[in-house]
């Protein structure tokens, strides 16, 4: 009786928590009312619930950001609005008050620049997410199969000539759009950016508090992850430097 009684007990609980999975719309709701009321803590808490629940959903990582913001807890809002635009890079929203987030850092670093096609290319990449570009790939490759069928079963000379140049095109742009989707999901998958959470953190030359030390950053800033070892991170920040910090001071995106 006593094992019959334990296994109702955890039945009822999984299905308590379950029921609070499967019901996101009533969270979402609630959340949304904590923010508009002013409970920016709240409404935190919430979206953490529903990011934990569901995966990450970008809207859901951009509402949390907005939360934080309005904590003035700026490396939170960073993160959020990061891990957002890294599942929807077309997120306009999630750009703008990701920079107004950054005004707020202390540390203003310049970003080593690529060739002017390097950065043409990115800002194509980031137009659409790896599932958008995918379907891109997916919708051009039929329209490759459209002209290759004109091409051998036409016999109309303009209308095979039409079909091979636009089969020839069609091919080329799902093979640019199948590359832009592998990016993007690599962009999704790496995690190899991460957020600086502490106020002040010291880089030093080697993984040890012993390390030579080499600059100090702040809270809120973006860094590449190049390596970790024992508890430290090798960090490379925007301008080309590197060195080692602690990898509970950072929380990858």
């Amino acid at each position: 009786m006593k094992k019959f009684l334990s296994f109702l007990c955890i039945v009822l609980c999984l299905t308590s928590v379950r029921a609070e999975i499967i019901n996101p719309a009533e969270l979402v709701a609630q959340a949304a009312f904590e923010y508009d009321q002013g409970n920016y803590a709240e409404a935190a808490q919430k979206y953490e619930a529903l990011v934990e629940a569901f995966n990450g959903a970008p809207d859901l990582y951009y509402a949390l950001g907005n939360s934080y913001y309005k904590q003035q807890n700026f490396s939170r809002a960073i993160l959020n609005y990061e891990r957002c635009l890294q599942r929807d890079p077309s997120n306009a929203d999630a750009k703008a008050n990701l920079e107004l987030a950054q005004l707020n850092c202390v540390d203003k670093i310049e970003t080593i620049q690529p060739i002017i096609f390097v950065t043409w290319s990115n800002a194509l990449r980031d137009l659409f997410s790896a599932d958008a570009w995918g379907r891109l790939s997916i919708l051009f490759f039929l329209l490759f199969l459209a002209g290759a069928g004109c091409y051998f079963f036409l016999k109309k000379v303009a209308f095979r000539k039409a079909g091979f140049y636009s089969a020839f095109v069609m091919v080329c742009l799902s093979a640019i759009s199948m590359y832009y989707a592998n990016q993007q999901s690599y962009i999704k998958t790496a995690h190899e950016h991460a957020i600086v959470m502490t106020p002040t953190v010291t880089l030093r030359s080697t993984p040890a508090e012993s390390g030579t030390q080499l600059l100090i950053i702040h809270e809120g800033l973006k860094v590449k992850v190049r390596q970790e070892l024992s508890g430290w991170s090798e960090v490379e920040l925007s301008d080309g430097n590197v060195g080692w910090m602690p990898s509970e001071q950072l929380e990858v995106i």
